[in-house]
């Protein structure tokens, strides 16, 4: 897979060219051969947690402002995705989403900004000496700034977290599913949030997830005209 700046792929909505996943590697060390597996352990229920402040971005020329600033100045309050690439010792991507903005940090770091409402797959992976130690996918939405939300890594205010998991094996899962879903001519960022709820819960519970079909896409979209 050739990735560009912070590692995302330049083709495929998802980012991905390949339904064969496999775990990034970890950098080689002769002298450290110790085995290390990922915990695959569910991540709690993505309830009950309190707003935390941060910062709030505008666009990709203007510094980060604060929640309570971008609010009196009048400006779109988005958050804020921070990605940062070091291969095969820190590697973050974005499975899916549309950002709206971007901004160039440096050659290993970039910064997205997404609207309240969107939807997009946050993916991070990290190793050392011994082996992989982070692998992590999170499907997040972003939020008005009245809305409560909960800390995710690297995401700033926080969000809606629909999906959550560790351990690469249940990571390449949910790609299987993602890629079925695009298959199906869908773009992921405009699935129902109550789906990725149902892949959570499946797969915390060890079952299979419902498949995401045409149909109820359809229904979705029917219910989604009429919200708030």
């Amino acid at each position: 897979m050739q990735h560009g700046l912070s590692g995302t792929a330049g083709l495929g909505r998802s980012g991905t060219q390949s339904s064969d996943y496999r775990e990034p590697e970890s950098a080689p060390n002769p002298q450290k051969c110790l085995a290390f597996e990922p915990l695959n352990i569910a991540n709690k229920e993505s309830f009950g947690f309190l707003l935390t402040g941060g910062s709030l971005w505008t666009d990709g020329s203007v510094p980060p402002c604060t929640p309570t600033s971008a609010a009196h100045d009048g400006a779109p309050q988005l958050t804020q995705v921070t990605l940062v690439w070091q291969e095969s010792k820190r590697e973050d991507w974005l499975k899916f989403g549309r950002p709206v903005a971007t901004r160039i940090v440096d050659r290993k770091q970039r910064i997205e900004g997404y609207a309240a409402g969107q939807v997009f797959g946050l993916v991070r992976w990290a190793s050392n000496e011994y082996g992989t130690v982070r692998s992590t996918f999170d499907i997040v939405r972003a939020v008005e700034a009245h809305e409560p939300c909960v800390p995710v890594p690297q995401v700033n205010p926080g969000g809606e977290l629909l999906l959550s998991l560790r351990g690469w094996p249940k990571v390449a899962q949910v790609f299987r599913l993602i890629d079925a879903i695009e298959s199906a001519g869908i773009d992921p960022c405009d699935v129902a949030p109550d789906h990725w709820r149902h892949i959570h819960n499946r797969l915390a519970g060890r079952e299979n997830p419902r498949d995401y079909s045409v149909a109820r896409h359809r229904a979705w979209l029917l219910r989604k005209a009429f919200l708030p």
